[in-house]
This record gives C-alpha cells, sequence and structure tokens, in this order.
C-alpha cells in the first residue's frame, strides 16, 4: 500500500496520561494484556457467531471459529488472531484511537480526585484492554477485515505514544490480527509454555478454541454452559479436579443458571476432604468469578460469606459491572443478589444431607463444621437454618451419632427446664467428667461440646424452641431438689468444720468450698462461678495468646464420699493438717481432670507420700499379724 493512502492520527492530550495509567497502575500483572486480547477476540467472535446466526451475509462464512496465537521465541514476537467480527475504518479509529472519550477522560479525573484508587464503569469500552499490550510491547500493529464482505481490510500501527496510522491491507480473511514484538524484559510471553500457562489460568473457559502453534490450549470447555442433563458424573470430577487443585473426588456439587432479573451461572463444588491447613489459613480464598466466560478474579470474596468459603467452584454473570481492568469487581446490588442466591442454594443442599444423606453431612461437619459453624455469629439472616443444622454428641448418643437442638428438645423430661451442655478437649474426657454424675443420674441428656467452634456458638446462642442454655460447669445452675439424697451424707456442723479445714488450705486458690448437689461417685469437683468464664473457652481463649488471669473455681465436695466423711472424722479428732494435705490433693485431682494443673510435681509428690504411708500401714499390719501367729503357736 502507498504513502498516498496512509492516514496519520494525533491521540488526545490524554492519550499518554491514559497509558501511563494502564502500564503502571491499573494491572498488577503484565500477564493480563493476553486475558484482555483474548477476550477481544471472543467478544468479536461472540458478535460474528450472531451475524451468522440471523443469515446476514458474512465474510469468509465457512472459516472456524477460533483464536490462534503465534509465537517466535528467537525473533522475541507476539500474535493473536480471531475469525470474528473485525473492525471497519471508522471502528479502529473510534475504538483504537478515540482512546480520551468521555468516559476515559471521567477515569482520568476519577484518578486524580482518588489519588490514584482505580474506580469505574469501563470494561465495556473496546481499547482499554487491548492498549493493556503497551504493558509488553513498543509497537502494535493491527490488520482486520470486516465480516461485511463489502468492507475494505485495514491496517493500524501505533507506539502509543502520539500518534497511529491506518492504511488499507491485503488481508483477505474475516476477523483481526494483533501482532508486536515483545520488549526484551517480557521475552517470556514468547515462550510457549509461558502463553499456555496464562491461557489455562484466565481464559481456559472461553467458548472458542484458543491454539498456539497447533495445539488446542483451552480443552476443558465452559461446563457451567451445559444443561445438568448434558453433563456426566466423570466430566463433573475431571472440571472439580482442575478448578481446585484436588486429587480426590467432590462431596458434592451445585449447578445453577438463573435467568430473569439477573443472570449468572454457577458450577460449586463441595471438597471430600479440607486443605492440609485449612483452618490455619488467615485469608480463607474464596469462590472464582468469570464473565462471559473469561476469567475476572480468582478470589471474589464477595460472593460468599467467609463461614461458606469451604466451596470450590465458579459464577460466571454477564451483568456484572467492572472496573477497567477487569481486576476487581466494584460494589454492585446485582453482586448482593447473587450471594443470597447462593448462600441459599448451598444451605439448601446442606439441609439435603442432614435429612436425607446423613453420611454426606457428617462428612461435611468433621471438615468443615468449625468454619461453617462461626456463619450462626456473623450471618444474622440465615441463623435460624444454621442453628438447626448445628448437630452434638451428648451423654446419651454414640461417638458416631449426632443430635440436632430439636431432638434434645423433644427428648426432654418434663421437669427439665434447660439445655445443658458441657464443653472439653475431648469426647473421652467428657464423658468421664464428674459433673456430670448428677445428670447421668437423673437421665438428663447433656450436649458434650468438643469441637472448639461450640465453644464460641453454643453460649452465644441464649435459647432454642424457648429453652435457655445452661453450662453444667456452672456452680449456680438450678439442679432442683434431690429427693433421693443420701441419709447418711455428712451435713450440719460436721460438714461446716470440713469446710472451714479446707478453706484455710486452699482457700487463696478457689473462690469458695461448697457442698456439691451434682457429684454421685467422684469425691469432689470444680465448677465455674457466676461471673467465671467456662474452662474450654479460657483455654481456647489461653491459645488465641489473649491474655488473662485464670478466674477462680468453687471447690465442691461430695459430702455423701467415703473420703469426705473420713476427712470430716479427723478433723473432728485434730487433724486438721492431714486433712490440708487431702485437700489439696483433691483440689489438683480437680485441676488434674479438667487440664489445668500447670505443674504436676507437687501433686505426684503428695501422692508418693499417700502411697508410703498406706504401705507402711499395710507392712505394720502384716507384721502385727504374723506375731500374732507366731506366739499362738
Amino acid at each position: 500500500m502507498s504513502e498516498q493512502t496512509r492516514q496519520q492520527f494525533e491521540f488526545k492530550a490524554e492519550m499518554k496520561q491514559l497509558l501511563h495509567l494502564i502500564i503502571n497502575s491499573l494491572y498488577t500483572n503484565p500477564e493480563v494484556f493476553l486475558r484482555e486480547l483474548i477476550s477481544n477476540s471472543s467478544d468479536a467472535l461472540n458478535k460474528v457467531r450472531f451475524m451468522q446466526l440471523t443469515n446476514e451475509t458474512v465474510q469468509s462464512a465457512d472459516d472456524p471459529l477460533q483464536i490462534k496465537i503465534t509465537l517466535d521465541e528467537k525473533e522475541q514476537t507476539f500474535s493473536i488472531e480471531d475469525t470474528g467480527v473485525g473492525m471497519t475504518e471508522q471502528e479502529l479509529v473510534e475504538r483504537l484511537g478515540t482512546i480520551a472519550s468521555s468516559g476515559t477522560l471521567e477515569f482520568i479525573k476519577q484518578m486524580q480526585e482518588n489519588k490514584g484508587k482505580l474506580d469505574g464503569n469501563m470494561i465495556g469500552q473496546f481499547g482499554v484492554g487491548f492498549y493493556s499490550a503497551f504493558m509488553v510491547t513498543d509497537e502494535i500493529t493491527v490488520e482486520t477485515k470486516h465480516a461485511n464482505p463489502e468492507m475494505p481490510a485495514m491496517k493500524w500501527v501505533s507506539d502509543g505514544k502520539g500518534t497511529f496510522t491506518i492504511e488499507e491491507s491485503d488481508r483477505t480473511q474475516r476477523g483481526t490480527k494483533i501482532s508486536f514484538k515483545l520488549k526484551e524484559e517480557h521475552k517470556e510471553f514468547a515462550e510457549n509454555w509461558r502463553v499456555k500457562s496464562i491461557i489455562k489460568k484466565y481464559s481456559n473457559f472461553v467458548d472458542y478454541p484458543i491454539v498456539v502453534g497447533e495445539e488446542e490450549v483451552n480443552k476443558k470447555g465452559a461446563l457451567w454452559q451445559k444443561s445438568k442433563n448434558d453433563i456426566t458424573d466423570e466430566e463433573l470430577n475431571e472440571f472439580y479436579k482442575f478448578v481446585s487443585n484436588d486429587f480426590n473426588e467432590p462431596l458434592d456439587h451445585l449447578h445453577l443458571a438463573m435467568e430473569g432479573r439477573m443472570n449468572f451461572k454457577a458450577l460449586l463444588f463441595v471438597p471430600k476432604k479440607r486443605k492440609p491447613n485449612f483452618f490455619q489459613n488467615e485469608e480463607l480464598k474464596s469462590i472464582q468469578l468469570y464473565s462471559n466466560r473469561v476469567f475476572v478474579q480468582e478470589d471474589c470474596e464477595p460472593l460468599l460469606p467467609e463461614y461458606l468459603r469451604f466451596m470450590e467452584g465458579l459464577v460466571d454473570s454477564e451483568d456484572l459491572p467492572l472496573n477497567v481492568s477487569r481486576e476487581v469487581t466494584q460494589y454492585s446490588p446485582i453482586m448482593n443478589k447473587i450471594k443470597d442466591v447462593l448462600v441459599g442454594k448451598i444451605l439448601g443442599m446442606i439441609e439435603y444431607w442432614a435429612e436425607s444423606e446423613t453420611d454426606k453431612f457428617k462428612t461435611f461437619l468433621t471438615e468443615f463444621g468449625p468454619l461453617f459453624k462461626s456463619g450462626i455469629n456473623s450471618d444474622f439472616t440465615n441463623r435460624e437454618r444454621l442453628i438447626n443444622l448445628l448437630r452434638f454428641q451428648t451423654t446419651k448418643s454414640g461417638d458416631d451419632e449426632l443430635v440436632s437442638l430439636k431432638q434434645y428438645v423433644e427428648h426432654m423430661p418434663d421437669f427439665q427446664k434447660q439445655i445443658y451442655y458441657l464443653s472439653g478437649q475431648s469426647l473421652k474426657e467428657l464423658r468421664n467428667d464428674p459433673r456430670l454424675e448428677y445428670f447421668k443420674k437423673k437421665d438428663v441428656e447433656v450436649l458434650l461440646l468438643h469441637d472448639p467452634a461450640d465453644t464460641f456458638v453454643v453460649p452465644g446462642l441464649m435459647n432454642f424452641m424457648e429453652k435457655e442454655f445452661a453450662s453444667i460447669e456452672k456452680s449456680d445452675i438450678d439442679l432442683g431438689k434431690d429427693d433421693e439424697s443420701a441419709q447418711d451424707a455428712l451435713s450440719g456442723e460436721p460438714l461446716d468444720k470440713l469446710i472451714a479445714v479446707i478453706k484455710e488450705a486452699i482457700g487463696d486458690k478457689v473462690e469458695d468450698v461448697t457442698a456439691s448437689k451434682r457429684l454421685v461417685e467422684s469425691a469432689a469437683t470444680l465448677t465455674v462461678g457466676k461471673e467465671g468464664m467456662d474452662t474450654q473457652m479460657e483455654y481456647m481463649m489461653k491459645m488465641m495468646n489473649q491474655e488473662m488471669p485464670p478466674s477462680k473455681r468453687i471447690f465442691e465436695i461430695n459430702p455423701s464420699h467415703q473420703l469426705i466423711k473420713n476427712m470430716s472424722a479427723l478433723t473432728e479428732k485434730g487433724q486438721s493438717e492431714r486433712v490440708k494435705l487431702f485437700a489439696e490433693q483433691l483440689y489438683e485431682g480437680a485441676l488434674l481432670l479438667q487440664g489445668q494443673l500447670d505443674s504436676p510435681t507437687e501433686f505426684i509428690n503428695r501422692m508418693t507420700r499417700f502411697l508410703s504411708l498406706a504401705s507402711e500401714g499395710e507392712t505394720e499390719s502384716e507384721s502385727g499379724n504374723k506375731s500374732e501367729n507366731q506366739s499362738e503357736k
């Protein structure tokens, strides 16, 4: 083409400023230029496909709808070519030349006002994404042929600094080819493996083949765009493993296609097992966001609340306004609506498991229960649904059996007015806790909270079905009148004297010493005062590095236990010092049972002393019996 037919155009004054923003502020990673160019090609292919469907005359009608990328690692060249709708000369000027449009000017103005913070809703401005290629090259050439056969092919060239040229081209194939030589520092984008990895990361689900060399790279396809009936389990499993990097099959999945006031599709999975260190991650990752099959965001936090971020998968919506870089979605009522739908559908699936697929539900609670339960304290819209999905082991359930709060209330005897619970570090320890003895005797069920999450969740529930929650660790718990109390239980003045001696021994270590109503077989236990914090809650706060002094406990003794009666008898005989040793041993033994005995040395030394005294007594007794036998002989 002769120089006479080549036209030179000058960019407006804002062009240089805008390019600077795109290259230095808009994108956090230069590799996204490829995503933008593929996205533009995909849009062009969508338009020509529509033309074909409406029976319009189309240039090169038999050409397959595809995107082809050609690389030359030695020459450091890159080209991307599509068989899309192409552009006319006027469209080249308007789309690739008039970059400083009113929308772009507004974008620059906002950037200046917000001191560099990105804002704007201009992803639809063709050319903004296109110019991201100037991050990796100094000059771009565009050759294009419009789908209208009567339109001539055109060529556009620019270094992005001040001017661009447009001239006719000898191209005959419909579509657009963008080509350039890569900067030295970005020559990696001429390597096959690098380009393929970017395609798989960002554009793997574009609806058209992306060919690099002779290989079609995006082989997975937009599975979520298919009808549920057209997808096999094998395809679902393969897709899940791809998006999650998991070797296992998923526990279950949701396939949604919403149309009407908002349009989006979603394919979400629940993993069968949580990832290593899942609960140690400071920030839980959310699901991926796509716009018309094009990857937008890896971790789209607004799509799911934190307590549901065990989900894997993606949402694809054409309705969401995106910022100019496609990297972060702006605040949008549509985003909130999508979130509400997703949360409702996920909870519905879990409710179905709880009712009809209990093994799946148990697996889910085992793997993700602690995170899921946290939603009770954050998602007040769905709070009741979440509470109904809580499950617990109890004093009446087997280790593999789970009980809902509704089931618990239905099992309550008429005299029981509260929902009782006990928290601890393991189910085995809880089942053997002496504070349960009264409740076992009365055949009253107690929730056993061995999941650390329950320690924070249950106390905050306050009530369920008009029944208040009560920790049996609390000293002031209403146990009612026990008409079956032992007739020979220690009481009156002897009991008061013994309590006074015990207070002398450990009074500075506890809040109070009282006679217990809850103990049946054990001699003593520790309970929490009215204002105190449950033992497990205190432990959890300590694990979270929340420095706080441990609250003093109330030491309860069992007036019916033989050891307590013996201690009372020793007190009456004036052997208070001996009684004090027993009291200290009982106190530290109670601490040991609750996992709060910081230093067991004194406890072990004292126990050794008792054993020595007991064994000496046995030895003296045996020796005395031998002497008596010899005398008789």
